[in-house]
């Protein structure tokens, strides 16, 4: 069994959720479209998307940039949105995170735009079904939001934005269940400032790492958790989770 975590930028692994794909025995791909050096200017960046059927499960993550903004990234946003589109058709598990979520939301019909704020931290959820998307804390930082697509069943929501939606062989998060105090770490230092952000947010980013680094005992058993509830409720593959 394969997955493949399609990564956009350079400062967003897929950390406590693939090595949940690994403890049940999935080879973890990771693949890169823009790079650290190519932050700046993304929108020159082409990629060859891969076969779909060639993976199991396909993973899109997060990304700085908007899931709406064609002028950016539309190099390599417009086909990512197609080959989104065909791993459906095809029938190939989608677990779509923050930016992944939001270009599962416009491959199908839906749209993405800004929000009218960010939600940024620790955050709990209002969820449907708590065996699939338990209410956190988890830990968001975004600046937009989706409309769902026609057929898609909305999970969780805050008052602020959709939180996770289903459709067919697709989850949808807008959160992010990968994070660690590392890759936050990493996002503060990153070329979009993301230590800025938070600021600007009127937080504090050491307490906000602090509070991550503690944190992280509990949000890997809930990430574990949320990679086990999409294989067996919404990807039909159950039977490969180890007990």
């Amino acid at each position: 069994m394969k997955v493949l975590f399609m990564q956009h930028d350079a400062f967003s692994p897929p950390q406590l959720v693939s090595e949940r794909f690994a403890d049940h025995g999935f080879e973890v791909v990771e693949a890169l479209i823009v790079s650290a050096g190519q932050y700046d200017t993304p929108g020159v960046v082409s990629y060859h998307f891969p076969d779909p059927s060639a993976f199991d499960v396909i993973v899109p993550m997060g990304s700085p940039w908007g899931a709406w903004d064609d002028t950016t990234i539309g190099e390599w946003l417009l086909p990512e949105l197609q080959w989104i589109k065909q791993a459906d058709a095809v029938g190939v598990p989608v677990l779509g995170i923050c930016f992944g979520g939001q270009l599962l939301a416009r491959a199908h019909g839906g749209s993405v735009a800004r929000a009218p704020d960010c939600e940024i931290g620790w955050t709990s959820l209002w969820s449907d079904n708590e065996s699939l998307i338990p209410p956190g804390p988890w830990f968001s930082f975004h600046y937009d939001r989706w409309e769902l697509p026609p057929g898609a069943s909305e999970i969780a929501r805050t008052p602020r934005a959709s939180q996770a939606f289903t459709l067919r062989k697709n989850l949808a998060l807008q959160f992010h269940p990968e994070l660690t105090a590392d890759m936050l770490e990493g996002w503060c230092g990153s070329p979009g400032g993301g230590r800025e952000l938070i600021v600007k947010d009127g937080q504090d980013p050491e307490v906000l790492l602090a509070f991550t680094r503690a944190e992280e005992p509990k949000s890997r058993a809930r990430a574990h958790a949320l990679v086990d509830s999409f294989l067996s409720q919404v990807a039909g593959l159950g039977h490969l989770i180890k007990r």
